[in-house]
């Protein structure tokens, strides 16, 4: 089996990159994941999985100047990809590339978690909710937060893509989620999966380059991170399909 999943916000600041991994790290008790950080211009899974050093990235594999598995790297229970940093790096790289990546990690996992860019502002932005069976919005609970989410389904929608669930993060009290919640229940597509509190431990956990659920497994946060990766229900499918899908996706030529 194996099942793509676009982790996207539609805006930056969502907690989207802690919100991906930490989805791996829950389901990969039950799973084979593969994370893949597929925000080409302005990666940050590297940091959070304690992968600043690595030699080979995706945007070496993106250039066609290393293979996909040169650059994948075993952390915390789960296959990261991590893309560089560079300027040049995100230059080089031909985001049309990225069909190619995922079919190959196809043939050797369950499910693949693309830690996808924040904006929707290009074809690169774009194509891993392009290239994902699902998408699960990372959203906070405001309202502005909301109309961002929307502009993630809308493009989902267009693409086939189906919305898997919600996960709002960084919730700071309970009356906030009250107040959105019934909005979200009307447009959204996909089910709540949990809400995130606001948490130091995540913040430590940044700085510390480890992520949330091996920092402080029993903190609060990583709770609900749990909590969403149980509701989170796998759809099984096969590599070979799956390959074919990625490999012939069609990339936006405009937005």
């Amino acid at each position: 089996m194996v099942e793509v999943f676009a982790v996207a916000s539609g805006k930056g600041g969502t907690g989207k990159t802690t919100s991906t991994v930490a989805l791996g790290m829950a389901l990969a008790d039950r799973y084979d994941v593969t994370v893949v950080d597929a925000d080409t211009g302005m990666a940050n899974l590297l940091f959070h999985a304690g992968l600043s050093d690595a030699e080979t990235t995706l945007h070496d594999v993106l250039a066609d100047d290393a293979p996909v598995e040169a650059a994948t790297y075993d952390r915390f229970g789960l296959t990261v990809v991590p893309c560089g940093t560079s300027l040049d790096g995100f230059r080089d790289a031909d985001p049309a590339r990225l069909r190619d990546v995922v079919a190959t990690l196809a043939q050797d996992t369950d499910i693949i978690l693309l830690d996808s860019p924040p904006a929707l502002d290009s074809r690169t932005a774009v194509l891993p909710i392009v290239l994902a069976d699902r998408i699960v919005v990372v959203l906070q609970p405001t309202i502005p937060a909301i109309s961002d989410g929307l502009k993630v389904q809308e493009y989902a929608t267009t693409y086939d893509t189906d919305v898997a669930g919600l996960l709002f993060n960084k919730v700071r009290e309970s009356g906030s989620i009250e107040e959105v919640s019934a909005k979200t229940e009307r447009y959204f597509d996909g089910p709540t999966l949990a809400s995130v509190p606001e948490s130091e431990c995540a913040r430590e956990a940044r700085r510390a380059g480890r992520p949330l659920l091996a920092h402080a497994p029993e903190c609060e946060a990583a709770t609900a991170y749990r909590a969403a990766a149980e509701g989170l229900t796998i759809q099984d499918g096969t590599a070979a399909d799956a390959a074919d899908r990625f490999q012939s996706a069609v990339i936006p030529e405009s937005l």
